[in-house]
């Protein structure tokens, strides 16, 4: 029995020093919910359902593939070293479109987020997360987070891009509020899976393949 019980917890041992290890490539898993203490919203928002999102990064590089039969197919391709992002959207409605902007986070844009660190901590699939307390207000709306993002994985995350350096990793967890028109939203998301494996870098293009027409902005 002591040695059944010694190799448990060497086995235990050995995956929270696998799980801190620093990654800077993979693939991760996540998933999104969306809800509303209007009725009406509500069922909308239940027409959407649970987002499955997956992201491939790689150092500096990061691809984010989501389909929903609302929204269509929409993958969006990030080179933080370049400061571009594409979005292509393939929509059943409106046919495919692509979109190449600048990701530059202005001094401006940083005056509108605060950003605070908790005292609070969790544990997701293994990775120590820290509490971070936002929030920001865009085009009159004020939203709030909480995020739970860890130091030990290296991949650039698109909904943390526009908080500058004010919050260190990578958010594993986290819930936005927020007032639209009336009603009141919270928006969840969860990394619920992490895979260990090489990336290709072709998947990083930042060139529209074709058949995609350039929305003008």
């Amino acid at each position: 029995m002591k040695k059944i019980l010694l190799v448990i917890v060497l086995l235990s041992l050995s995956f929270t020093a696998v799980s801190q290890e620093k990654l800077s490539e993979g693939i991760l898993l996540s998933k999104q919910t969306m809800s509303s203490d209007n009725e009406q919203v509500n069922e909308q928002l239940a027409m959407i359902g649970e987002v499955v999102t997956t992201t491939y990064f790689k150092g500096d590089k990061s691809r984010s593939e989501v389909s929903n039969p609302m929204s269509g197919n929409i993958v969006t391709v990030i080179d933080a070293e370049i400061k571009k992002m594409l979005m292509l959207m393939d929509n059943p409605m409106a046919g495919k479109m692509y979109t190449l902007t600048s990701i530059e986070v202005s001094e401006e844009d940083l005056k509108n987020i605060t950003v605070t660190k908790g005292d609070a901590t969790k544990t997701i699939l293994g990775y120590k997360c820290d509490q971070y307390i936002v929030t920001m207000n865009q085009s009159g709306i004020e939203m709030k987070m909480e995020i739970f993002a860890t130091k030990a994985i290296s991949a650039y995350s698109q909904q943390t891009a526009t908080f500058g350096d004010k919050l260190e990793g990578f958010p594993m967890y986290f819930t936005m509020s927020m007032n639209q028109m009336g009603s009141n939203m919270v928006i969840t998301n969860e990394v619920t899976e992490i895979k260990r494996e090489s990336v290709s870098s072709d998947l990083f293009s930042l060139t529209p393949p074709e058949g995609y027409e350039e929305i003008k902005q």
